[in-house]
């Protein structure tokens, strides 16, 4: 019985130290008043229109994020899933958030969020959001790196003409 409690608490414990490794912890504390953000263009994995203030981490690295994102009106992010949980908070204006293959505006299971609406997307599922007929800023937070993988690749603004300038 000792071997194995023995056994056990070790695992345990190195359990937890690989989690720290693999997951990091921040050695910079972050405040940051809305009006202090850096807005810049959003990367070209999402439709042009969208900015991005990146809060903490680096999103494209295998490391904790947070970002901001700000949406302008009628803006709209067609079906697609990520490699990784995406955690959404509607800050401002409203998102509509969808699950399927196809960004479907009148779908009944659709729901919208306004501020302080809470959104987690699991890994690989399908999904599309839109705001509506005001601008609409979120934080989005996760484990990185991001990826957006389009269900149609023709959504993919990555895969269209003005891209490849």
């Amino acid at each position: 019985m000792k071997v194995a409690a023995r056994v056990l608490r070790t695992a345990l414990v190195l359990g937890f130290v690989a989690a720290e490794f693999i997951y990091g912890q921040s050695d910079q504390q972050v405040m940051q008043a809305p009006a202090e953000a850096h807005w810049g263009p959003a990367p070209p994995m999402l439709p042009a229109g969208a900015e991005i203030a990146v809060l903490a981490g680096n999103p494209m690295a295998a490391t904790p994020y947070t970002i901001r994102l700000k949406f302008p009106a009628h803006y709209q992010i067609p079906a697609h899933s990520h490699p990784t949980d995406e955690n959404v908070v509607v800050v401002s204006g409203a998102l509509t958030f969808g699950m399927g293959d196809k960004l479907l505006p009148d779908a009944p299971d659709n729901k919208t969020l306004s501020a302080g609406g809470f959104a987690l997307m699991p890994a690989n599922m399908n999904h599309f959001a839109y705001s509506g007929a005001a601008p609409t800023t979120i934080v989005l937070y996760g484990q990185g790196p991001v990826e957006f993988k389009y269900v149609n690749p023709a959504d993919d603004p990555r895969n269209s003409k003005s891209s490849e300038k």
